[in-house]
């Protein structure tokens, strides 16, 4: 009889990838807004898998994950990212309710040098969560995240977070959630998970961002 690897007691999501416990135990940070940042919560391994089958993208930005096919441990995650549990587990950490509203799931494998600059979301946010799957980074602070204290300097923040495998940053979205990365260009494995206002909202997004995509096809050098 095969081996079979034991199942670790946070990973009760339908896809069974996601690590609910390591989320649960990250402490919430207040300033300059409401945010955690989780590490571990997949393995390099089970990162390395979702990588292997992850969509063919090969263009910058990111695609929602209603325009792509999702198969093998790829699917698995998405699984995960799109549970009850998962919008239970964000509702319990920032007292907010998020079991009824509308997920948006975007994909991203290629940076470009223009993106990442220093921004909000709109208001028709209210959580973004990051899930970082890299299995390696050049350690210079390009393509990481910052958590920016204000909208003009990069070097004003409060916390950096690297996009390798298992990292996981969540945030609320406020009228100072300003946040974004050091020019990077080249791979960049990263889900974005967010909740949104509006079922209206999440119809005109997934739109709207598939257009986009579809665009830089056409045209790779807009």
């Amino acid at each position: 009889m095969a081996d079979t690897a034991p199942v670790q007691a946070g990973k009760t999501g339908p896809g069974g990838l996601l690590d609910f416990d390591v989320l649960r135990k990250a402490s919430v940070r207040t300033e300059p807004y409401n945010y955690f940042v989780a590490e571990a919560a997949l393995s390099e391994r089970e990162a390395a898998d979702v990588r292997r089958d992850y969509p063919a993208i090969d263009k910058p930005g990111y695609l929602p994950l209603s325009k792509l096919e999702a198969t093998g441990e790829f699917k698995r995650l998405m699984d995960d990212l799109n549970s009850a549990e998962l919008a239970q587990v964000l509702s319990d950490k920032f007292g907010v309710d998020f079991t009824d509203k509308p997920r948006m799931i975007t994909v991203r494998k290629v940076s470009q040098l223009s993106d990442g600059p220093i921004h909000n979301d709109s208001k028709s946010k209210i959580l973004t969560m990051l899930t970082y799957l890299n299995a390696e980074w050049d350690g210079t602070g390009a393509g990481c995240i910052r958590v920016l204290n204000g909208p003009k300097d990069f070097e004003d923040f409060t916390e950096e977070v690297p996009p390798l495998a298992g990292y996981v940053f969540a945030f609320l979205r406020a009228d100072n959630s300003w946040h974004g990365h050091l020019p990077f260009e080249g791979e960049r494995y990263v889900v974005q998970t967010t909740f949104l206002t509006s079922q209206e909202e999440l119809d005109r997004k997934e739109n709207r961002g598939g257009l986009q995509y579809f665009l830089k096809k056409l045209n790779p050098f807009q």
